[in-house]
C-alpha cells in the first residue's frame, strides 16, 4: 500500500474545533493544488470566520478579505494576476449573508476564479446563531425553538440561484463519508481545472459538520449531515463546462 504523506502546504496543525470539517477541505485542497503542480501558484482569498483559521496552516500566498468580500477581493487578485490561480475560500455565514451580493455578482460577472463554500448551517465563529443556511427547525442560539421559515424564510440555496446564471462549474459535496469525501476532491478539482482553463466562475459548497455548535459528537455530526442536511441540499455536479448538468 502507498504511503499517505501530508501535504507539504500543511505548514502546520490546524486550529479548527475536533470534529470540524474545515480541516478535512483544508487537507483536500493541498492536496489538489500539489497534484496539479499550482502550489507555489495559488492565492486565497481568505474569509472572516472560522475559515480564516486557514492563513495559520496553509502555506499558500493568502490575503485576508474583510468580511464578506472574499469574492470580490479574489477578483480583483485574478484580474491583475491572471496566470495565478485564485481561490475564495468562505464558510456560508461569510458568503451567503454579508457576502452575498459579492457571491452573486462574481458569478453574474462570470468571473474567472474559484470559490469553495463551506456550509455547516450555521455563525460557527460567534457563537452557533443561525445563518442563511439553517435548517427549518434548527435550534441555533439566536432561534433556541427551532428556525421558523414562515418567520425567517427558508434556507439560502445558492446553487439554486447559480445554475440559472452563465457560469463554468457548480458542484456540491459532503464529508460524512470516505466516498464522499473522495467526490469533494473531484470537485475542487474540476473548479480548479476550470479555472486554469479559462473557464469562468466555478463554485464548490461542502456540506461540513460543526460539533461544537450543534451540540452533538463528531459521529452524531457526521450522520446528520448523511440523514437530514442533505435532504435540503442535494449533492452532485449541476454545471459543468457551463454547461447544466442536473436541473
Amino acid at each position: 500500500m502507498a504511503e499517505k504523506k501530508t501535504p507539504a502546504l500543511l505548514i502546520e496543525d490546524n486550529r479548527y474545533c475536533p470534529g470540524c470539517g474545515h480541516g478535512i477541505i483544508n487537507r483536500i485542497l493541498a492536496e489538489v493544488l500539489e497534484e496539479m503542480g499550482l502550489a507555489d501558484e495559488t492565492i486565497v482569498s481568505l474569509a472572516v470566520g472560522c475559515g480564516g483559521l486557514m492563513m495559520y496552516s496553509f502555506g499558500t500566498d493568502w490575503i485576508q478579505a474583510p468580511h464578506g468580500r472574499a469574492a470580490a477581493v479574489a477578483t480583483g487578485i485574478k484580474r491583475v494576476r491572471p496566470e495565478n490561480c485564485v481561490i475564495a475560500y468562505q464558510g456560508d455565514g461569510d458568503a451567503l449573508a454579508i457576502g452575498f451580493s459579492e457571491t452573486m455578482y462574481a458569478a453574474i460577472r462570470n468571473e474567472n476564479i474559484t470559490v469553495i463554500i463551506v456550509n455547516n448551517g450555521i455563525y460557527g465563529m460567534t457563537g452557533g446563531q443561525m445563518a442563511p443556511t439553517t435548517l427549518p427547525g434548527q435550534k441555533t442560539a439566536t432561534s433556541p425553538k427551532g428556525r421558523d421559515a414562515e418567520t425567517t424564510g427558508l434556507p439560502l440555496d445558492v446553487i439554486a440561484f447559480m445554475k440559472e446564471r452563465k457560469v463554468g462549474y457548480l458542484a456540491r459535496g459532503a464529508l460524512h463519508s470516505a466516498k464522499e469525501i473522495n467526490k469533494v476532491k473531484k470537485y475542487i478539482r474540476a473548479a480548479v481545472e476550470n479555472q486554469i482553463s479559462g473557464g469562468g466562475y466555478a463554485l464548490v459548497e461542502i456540506l461540513s459538520p460543526c460539533p461544537t455548535n450543534w451540540y452533538m459528537t463528531p459521529e452524531a455530526a457526521m450522520k446528520h449531515i448523511e440523514t437530514t442536511v442533505e435532504s435540503q441540499y442535494p449533492l452532485g455536479e449541476f454545471v459543468k463546462n457551463g454547461v447544466k448538468i442536473n436541473a
